[in-house]
């Protein structure tokens, strides 16, 4: 459930995912390069005028920091089309540990793996920033892709990317120590959002230490207690708003790299 009022429309040809150019983004713990670049654009297949009719027939909202999409174990009632935003969706296990499958940014859907509103939500979705979606009911969507073969081939690219995040997160959770895995996320981090100023890589996306802990399977206590020793070392600062990076060989050394 979209706990935020509708969004006033804006024109469709004023829509972010009219803009085909460039990749959709995502942030994701994998050991597989080609994932790290984000998935094939749901939109790449279709003309202008089929692009606007997908628009047109879903329902524009914002969705406010914090607020949920989706939730696990609700009615599944189709998907989300990320238009601005950064949305994270996560699994909560019944001891109530939780642990992020990934971070999708605009030009990304969520709410799969089902489509059509059929069953229950297998994991939930959370907006991390202040996000614009566009929602397509599963009725809606059987509709459209019935109608425009392009739109359906999109979506089944992104749900193949998808599967293919959850299986390289799987393989890091099953093979790779937390120490590593925490390692690897630093380099990732640095790698997508660092910039280099006076001998460090300043990562200036401000993710706490429970979101780094969700990310690879830790808690937030053990992730502050790493970080105060990697600062300690001399590795890296870590800030309220941000994590200075001095000696990325000391990551590819605590990830195992040789």
């Amino acid at each position: 459930m979209l706990n935020a009022p509708p969004h006033r429309h804006l024109p469709v040809a004023a829509s972010p995912l009219l803009a085909v150019a460039a990749p959709a983004q995502a942030l994701l713990l994998t050991e597989n390069a080609a994932l790290t670049n984000g998935p094939p654009l749901l939109f790449q297949r279709l003309t202008a005028k089929e692009r606007e009719e997908v628009l047109c027939e879903g329902q524009k909202r914002v969705v406010y920091r914090g607020k949920m999409l989706f939730s696990q174990g609700t009615p599944h009632d189709g998907i989300f089309l990320i238009e601005s935003g950064r949305v994270r969706v996560f699994y909560i296990a019944p001891s109530g540990r939780e642990i992020t499958l990934a971070y999708w940014n605009s030009g990304n859907f969520v709410g799969g793996p089902e489509l059509f509103g059929q069953g229950q939500h297998v994991w939930s979705g959370v907006a991390a920033t202040n996000c614009v979606v566009v929602h397509l009911t599963g009725k809606t969507l059987r509709r459209l892709i019935a109608q425009i073969p392009g739109f359906a081939i999109g979506l089944i690219e992104g749900l193949t990317f998808k599967g293919k995040c959850y299986s390289a997160l799987a393989q890091m959770l099953g093979t790779r120590s937390v120490t590593e895995r925490l390692a690897h996320l630093l380099l990732h981090l640095s790698d997508a959002y660092g910039v280099r100023e006076e001998g460090a890589i300043v990562i200036g996306t401000p993710f706490t230490h429970a979101d780094l802990a969700h990310m690879v399977g830790a808690t937030r206590q053990w992730v502050t207690i790493s970080l105060k020793r990697l600062q300690e070392q001399g590795v890296l600062k870590a800030e309220k708003a941000k994590i200075m990076v001095y000696d990325v060989d000391a990551l590819h050394a605590m990830r195992g790299d040789r």
